[in-house]
């Protein structure tokens, strides 16, 4: 309230104390008047607060006008309207943006879900209805676990880090597959998005079918072409007078290829396998140390000793997993980074254990990589230096195999790398991989 109503209460109270007093004194009741006079100035404010008190119920409902006053009490009723018609004008703006979304969202053919921070379902649009039989209002403050209960999207949303999307059959629909997706946002509120991707999923098997079976097509007529080109070359060794230098060159180049054709059909094969399989296959407790040291041997005799590789490993290392699987991942990041450090470099593969897990450290002191390219390393055939790619004889699927063996045992890989200061990549793996050997 500012000062010109505050001084104008002053006035109107002393004015008024001093009738009173003036009255008392020729009446010769000082007391009296003063006591009247306060009495009804208390009376009065009474009045006005009882009217303001039921102005505000009745305008809670209404947009109805204050009542008419005067003074403090007139500027009181005039604010507390004026900030009533903000606060309504306000709200029916609010309104009009949530009926627009949620308009919009209508629209959309994904499935919109809005999650509170308890986990319990505020909102959905029509589209969920479709994808995952949400009925309304029964369905209205459920849990969504209760709703969708395959165990693999509950662990999904607890796990509260949703860098990948979650893909699932639909809970309602035969042969439609889903794609989960959430977002956080507010205080622990998560918007969960449902997509069909039936198409892209039935696109995917294709493609993956298609390559398993035009790896398995190539496998014995390469196999036929590579026991005719060691034929021959054993032949001309026989007779290396008789047979033209430039023969003995083709034949080894054409061995070469094949080699590097077999080396690319056998990684397709094993890409196939990791996608297409169950990823609770033949897994059990793996000794780490063991696994690792057969690693580390092969590396050091593929390096012929143009490399030092040095292994830190506890003894008592264990992981639960596939051995095979692991052995393949291990071996493609010990290869690569004999592959990538130049003669004479170092290589140190460590085994680093803390109550979060596990971790697999592989650092070379390299070529390394360029940031740009980190991203995209894990993608098939994807290659840094083509030239440089083409001399190591390299696949470029190594990468991709490792990506799909971690996911298949709740783990992830991290790269670090700087150009000419070599590269670090780490496997880490979460503690409940520990704990169950």
């Amino acid at each position: 309230m500012n000062r010109n109503w505050q001084s104008a209460v002053v006035r109107r109270l002393v004015l008024l104390l001093g009738a009173c007093l003036l009255l008392g004194l020729v009446t010769d009741q000082v007391t009296l008047c003063l006591l009247l006079g306060i009495s009804g100035y208390l009376v009065w404010t009474l009045i006005q607060m009882f009217r303001l008190g039921h102005w505000l119920e009745a305008s809670e409902f209404s947009e109805q006008e204050p009542p008419g006053s005067h003074g403090l009490w007139g500027a009181i009723f005039d604010n507390i309207y004026r900030l009533q018609r903000r606060q309504q004008k306000s709200r029916r703006r609010l309104q009009a943006v949530i009926d627009r979304v949620q308009a919009s969202t209508g629209a959309l053919s994904d499935a919109i879900v809005m999650v509170n921070s308890h986990g319990c379902i505020e909102w959905w649009n029509p589209a969920t209805e479709q994808l995952l039989g949400f009925r309304s209002p029964d369905d209205q403050g459920q849990h969504i676990t209760n709703l969708i209960r395959d165990p693999r999207f509950i662990r999904y949303f607890e796990q509260k880090s949703y860098g990948e999307p979650l893909e699932l059959p639909s809970p309602v629909i035969e042969n439609i597959r889903l794609q989960y997706s959430i977002t956080l946002y507010g205080t622990n509120n998560r918007l969960v998005v449902v997509r069909n991707i039936t198409r892209l999923h039935q696109l995917e098997v294709m493609r993956k079918d298609f390559v398993a079976n035009v790896s398995h097509e190539l496998r014995t007529p390469l196999t036929v072409i590579t026991g005719y080109l060691e034929t021959m070359q054993d032949g001309l060794a026989l007779m290396p007078d008789k047979a033209p230098p430039v023969w003995k060159r083709a034949l080894t180049q054409m061995l070469t290829q094949a080699e590097r054709m077999q080396n690319i059909i056998s990684d397709l094969l094993t890409l196939s396998r990791l996608e297409t399989s169950d990823n609770q296959v033949d897994q059990g407790a793996v000794n780490v140390h063991e696994l690792l040291g057969t690693v580390v041997n092969d590396a050091m005799a593929y390096s012929d000793g143009k490399h030092r590789v040095k292994l830190e490993c506890p003894d008592s290392a264990c992981l639960t997993g596939n051995r095979d699987e692991l052995r393949s991942a291990f071996s493609n990041l010990v290869y690569n980074a004999v592959k990538y450090t130049p003669e004479g470099g170092d290589i140190k593969v460590r085994w680093l254990e803390n109550s979060y897990g596990a971790t697999l450290q592989v650092k070379d002191n390299g070529i390394g990589i360029d940031p740009q390219h980190l991203p995209r390393l894990t993608e098939r055939f994807y290659r840094v230096d083509k030239g440089r790619h083409s001399q190591t004889g390299g696949t470029g699927l190594g990468l991709a195999i490792v990506k799909h063996v971690l996911l298949r045992h709740n783990a992830v890989l991290d790269v670090s790398s700087k150009p000419g200061k070599g590269s670090t990549f780490s496997c880490r793996f979460p503690a409940v991989r520990r704990e169950c050997c």
